[in-house]
């Protein structure tokens, strides 16, 4: 019960204990006043009018009772409805405007709230166009990058340091999407709010990062970080990762302190261009040591016949023999090669050049922190650039440190690296226990699992990924052992300062889409802000309406919510095969045929793919408790559990109109003035349903309800909570 309503029989019953008790203390006073005789006149008057007096008394009482409430219709109820539309006019939908009905009084507050909104949507229209020219400038140069943005060749992804997106243009959405599982291509990979860790690497992201930071705490060396990565479909992505500063205190000093704030991302597909460069070197490699025989043999034939001119017919046929054989020979390769020398080498990895002394040091945070072991360097180049999958190397160096620490107890680890020739000499040097040399050819091909984490990646792989070799020595005379590890060598960069890349002259800095004042907090969400969530709002639509009885979904619509926009463009559709028949009366409502159904995925394909679309955000639906009991019941069929938050909009409006009739999906959309477009489609519903609880969040705001757990809360505390499906 509404607590409206409440107050009312609470007033009635106290009003009418008031009437007993003031009828019953003058009877008890007029009885004790009497004399004897008029006690039994009174009693032989009332003997054979029990009856009518209670009659009398009941129908007075439900006179009182109708006066009362019609009373608290007009003055209490009414008022509370009107505050009730006030307040959507006032956060939600200013076009609205109040019906002048009731009593006279009513009518006339409400005339004068009217006055009181049109004033304020002409003070508001004055200020929005003042503030319109004074951003026109702005926008501008907001509409330049934007169009710049889209137009690029290069796929450009913009991140805060939480990893979620924050930007990104039309070639990385392409690219993004064609790096993605083709089945379930109804989802996207990409989209504002979403985590770019779906798609790449978290520790080759942090990697990066880490040695962004390093260079920028030390003051010098290129603020870009280069590395490539591999798709779920194998495809090579090269990313080169530029870090965003934060602006100095004051903003008067361009070379103070400064953070990074989030990271730029450019991608480019290099799967192409690895694979013919490698099919270059194979051929080359196929022609240089296929005719090596074969050249030797002719070179023979050659030079006999030349140093013995007058042998006879027969041996100098045999000669010619021998030559025009390795020719035809040489001929018959030169074939084989063309259309067969893609199978028999390896696609080689690419590499990225990286100061020696800043890979040493990752090396070293990266053991230390994970491994609690102690590093030191010595006999470091520190001008000798290498070039190197870092990111490989250092799970390997930290890889050969765990196997040390737990099976020989080596609590500290020196590294040294120098030059040797085209080659440099990475060692990691340890005092204690020797160890065979069988022992580090086992640990070359175990794959290399550290700390919970996994990866197929073998040290064997790692070393063929350089073009080199590790090996195990001891050092006798100062009772020490090393492994060592042969990297190429790169040619040396040349370093730019930081305090030049922060002066912006290596490329511009934009500032006007301000992406990075919100990031994601370490609380829980329950404590979060609503203006702070991401959502995914959807819909479903049904077989029937009994989900317990066998009914199936046969669609499912939805749309994302970020930083407080509905994104239409990031939506997911897609209809359901139900394998099973479909009720007249439901295809009435929502006009799906069994023929549009026949060819469509089950449900068991489509669910994984739309958790994918709605992981990490918290779910808004109208009347959820009906679509999250068909997503509850095919949990064990599918395997997919949804267990993020979820929000009924529902719900929210017997919270913030307690005293409105009707809380169907129509009637919140007209209140809060969202046009509906495509009702009873799920995608269709699933946009009214976000465009709704948009409105709502200021609403709730007003009534002191600002986070998820408190937007749960008062939800379940209202009479619609108890419908069960």
């Amino acid at each position: 019960m509404n607590s409206a309503p409440r107050k009312l029989v609470v007033v009635l019953a106290g009003l009418y204990l008031l009437l007993v008790a003031l009828f019953s203390s003058l009877a008890l006073l007029l009885w004790l006043d009497m004399s004897q005789q008029e006690r039994l006149a009174v009693l032989a008057l009332l003997e054979n009018r029990y009856g009518l007096a209670v009659f009398v008394i009941l129908v007075s009482w439900v006179v009182l009772g109708l006066i009362v409430q019609a009373i608290y219709k007009a003055y209490v109820q009414a008022p509370l409805g009107l505050r009730e539309d006030a307040l959507v006019i006032l956060n939600a939908n200013p076009e609205r405007r109040l019906e002048a009905r009731g009593v006279p009084e009513i009518r006339l507050l409400a005339q004068t709230i009217n006055a009181l909104a049109d004033q304020r949507d002409a003070l508001k229209k004055d200020v929005e166009e003042k503030i319109r020219e004074a951003r026109a400038s702005v926008e501008e140069e907001k509409n330049r990058l934007a169009a710049l943005m889209s137009e690029l060749a290069q796929s450009v992804v913009v991140c805060n340091l939480d990893g979620r997106i924050l930007l990104y243009n039309n070639r990385a959405r392409l690219q993004f999407k064609a790096m993605g599982d083709p089945a379930a291509s109804a989802g996207a990979l990409i989209g504002l709010g979403r985590s770019i860790f779906s798609v790449l690497d978290r520790n080759l992201i942090f990697h990066a990062l880490d040695n962004l930071q390093h260079r920028l705490s030390r003051g010098g060396g290129e603020l870009v970080s280069n590395f490539v990565t591999t798709t779920r479909a194998g495809q090579l992505i090269r990313v080169q990762m530029a870090p965003v500063l934060s602006t100095p205190a004051g903003g008067t000093d361009p070379e103070g302190d400064r953070a990074i704030t989030g990271y730029v991302l450019v991608l480019e597909n290099i799967t192409r261009s690895v694979e013919t460069e490698s099919r270059r070197d194979q051929m080359l490699q196929a022609l240089t040591e296929g005719s090596r025989a074969s050249l030797a043999n002719i070179r023979a034939a050659v030079e006999n016949l030349l140093d013995y001119p007058d042998m006879d017919t027969a041996q100098r046929d045999r000669f010619l023999g021998v030559i025009a054989e390795e020719v035809r020979r040489l001929s018959t390769r030169l074939d084989q090669t063309v259309t067969e020398y893609a199978d028999s080498l390896k696609t080689r990895w690419p590499l990225e050049e990286m100061l020696g002394a800043d890979l040493i040091a990752a090396a070293q945070r990266r053991i230390e922190s994970r491994l609690g072991i102690l590093t030191k360097v010595e006999d470091v180049d520190s001008s000798l650039w290498v070039k190197v999958d870092s990111f490989s190397l250092i799970q390997g160096l930290t890889y050969l440190a765990a196997r040390l620490k737990d099976e020989f107890d080596i609590r500290e680890v020196r590294f040294r690296l120098e030059r040797s020739g085209r080659l440099a000499h990475l060692d990691m040097v340890w005092s204690g226990t020797p160890i065979a040399v069988e022992t580090l050819h086992t640990w070359e091909l175990e794959p290399m699992n550290l700390g919970g984490e996994t990866t197929p990646l073998t040290l064997r792989d790692v070393t063929d990924r350089h073009g080199g070799e590790i090996w195990y020595q001891l050092d006798k005379a100062s009772h020490r052992a090393f492994f060592r590890l042969l990297v190429p060598v790169a040619v040396p960069q040349e370093v730019l300062s930081a305090a030049a890349l922060m002066r912006g002259e290596s490329r511009p800095e934009y500032y006007d889409f301000d992406l990075f004042r919100q990031t994601e907090e370490t609380r829980e969400l329950d404590d979060r802000l609503l203006s702070q969530l991401t959502y995914t709002a959807f819909d479903t639509e049904t077989t029937g309406l009994q989900p317990s009885a066998g009914d199936e979904i046969i669609q499912i619509g939805a749309v994302r919510i970020v930083n407080g926009r509905l994104l239409r463009t990031e939506a997911f559709d897609q209809l359901i095969n139900p394998q099973r028949p479909l009720a007249p009366e439901s295809a009435a409502i929502h006009g799906i045929t069994e023929a549009m159904l026949r060819d469509q995925p089950t449900i068991e394909q489509v669910l994984p793919a739309f958790y994918e679309f709605c992981e990490d955000t918290v779910l808004v639906a109208h009347n959820a408790a009906f679509d999250m009991r068909f997503l509850q019941l095919k949990e064990e069929a599918t395997g997919v559990r949804f267990r993020q938050p979820v929000l009924d909009t529902l719900l929210l409006s017997a919270v913030i109109h307690p005293n409105q009739e009707s809380h169907k999906l129509e009637a919140i959309a007209e209140r809060l003035g969202v046009n509906i477009i495509g009702r009873h489609t799920a995608l269709g519903d699933a946009i009214v349903t976000g465009e709704v609880f948009l409105k709502m969040i200021p609403l709730l705001a007003g009534m002191g309800i600002r986070t998820l757990r408190e937007a749960r809360e008062a939800s379940e505390r209202t009479y619609y909570a108890r419908i069960q499906y």
